[in-house]
């Protein structure tokens, strides 16, 4: 059966080398070695198998056998000789493919992610990597203590989990600049879920930003830029939590959409923090930890490891210095948003 599946090009000169080898006892010459690799090159080429072909090459022998004269362990060295050639020439053809895919995969990746092919073009190599780019897609970025490259361990833990979780799918992961990325179909959100807790065990403890579902080809880009901006928006203001998500954040970037308004508010609001003992840092802290316990002064000072009078004085140190009350509805706002505007523009270590 191995022979009739493995076309006889493949076993072309391999009687004859057997028959000579056998008779005579002598090695195979370098021509000969050279043939077999370049035959096993080929086979590689064509998508046959390894195992067929050995199977192949064992069959032809055993046919050949008795009329190969000479004695058997020239026979076998000759096969064993034969086979290992081959089987050379398969693998430097199998090893060759493996890279040519890799550089077509991350060319694929880099014009993808970086929107510097043709639209059209494009969209026609994303379908070999299985990827519709008519379709909305939405991107995961998992970012961890280092970074990764493709053949490292942790990428391909989290890319079995995901795969034998759902298959294909239509779902590409792949690394990008030291971070791990998962493109999925947009309504698939349950697939960057999965992505998302994988990524966060596997990194031991990396943050993870998923982006929002967009829209035709270039929607990868403009999701996996969403993603990023989380990533590092959520370095910026210190959020503990280990996923995120773009559409949660939008308030952000609207915040800091007119920059020079937003250093004005900060500068105006909580400038005169500077003025106190220790510089505004302290102040700064306790108004953050106030807000993000939900204004409840109990929880902020045990966030801050102070006792809740502490906490108070410095509250109303705050009021004094800026005017604006912290437990006051009508000045907590104002005071918030400066808060924030301070965390994105790195204030007061940088100067606005």
């Amino acid at each position: 059966m191995a022979n009739r599946e493995i076309p006889e090009e493949y076993l072309d000169g391999y009687d004859r080398i057997l028959a000579e080898v056998s008779a005579t006892g002598r090695r195979l010459t370098r021509d000969e070695i050279a043939s077999r690799r370049a035959l096993g090159e080929q086979a590689a080429e064509a998508g046959h198998r390894l195992r067929a072909l050995v199977s192949a090459h064992l069959t032809a022998a055993r046919t050949a056998w008795p009329d190969a004269g000479g004695t058997a362990d020239s026979a076998l060295a000759a096969v064993q000789q034969v086979i290992d050639a081959f089987a050379e020439g398969f693998e430097r053809a199998e090893l060759l493919a493996v890279r040519q895919e890799e550089a077509a995969r991350r060319e694929f990746i880099d014009d993808l992610l970086y929107g510097r092919s043709d639209l059209g073009r494009l969209a026609e190599r994303a379908e070999r990597f299985g990827l519709r780019l008519s379709h909305a897609h939405a991107v995961a970025v998992a970012q961890g203590r280092t970074a990764y490259g493709e053949a490292d361990p942790v990428p391909r833990q989290v890319e079995r989990a995901v795969i034998a979780r759902f298959g294909d799918r239509s779902v590409l992961l792949t690394t990008k600049d030291g971070r791990l990325l998962c493109i999925a179909p947009g309504h698939q959100d349950e697939v960057l879920a999965h992505f998302a807790k994988q990524a966060y065990a596997a990194t031991d403890g990396g943050r993870v930003a998923i982006g929002r579902p967009q829209p035709g080809p270039g929607g990868v880009v403009h999701s996996y830029e969403e993603a990023l901006n989380a990533l590092e928006l959520a370095e910026r203001l210190d959020l503990d939590d280990p996923v995120l998500r773009a559409a949660d954040l939008l308030v952000y970037p609207v915040l800091t959409r007119d920059r020079q308004a937003m250093a004005d508010l900060v500068v105006d609001t909580l400038g005169p923090l500077a003025a106190a003992r220790g510089g505004a840092v302290p102040l700064l802290d306790t108004l953050t930890a106030y807000f993000d316990s939900g204004c409840v002064a109990a929880e902020a000072a045990r966030r801050l490891s102070l006792s809740v009078r502490a906490l108070t004085y410095r509250l109303d140190r705050i009021h004094k210095l800026t005017g604006a009350n912290p437990a006051d509805p009508a000045h907590r706002y104002m005071l918030q948003t400066a808060v924030i505007g301070a965390r994105l523009l790195d204030w007061p270590a940088t100067e606005l």
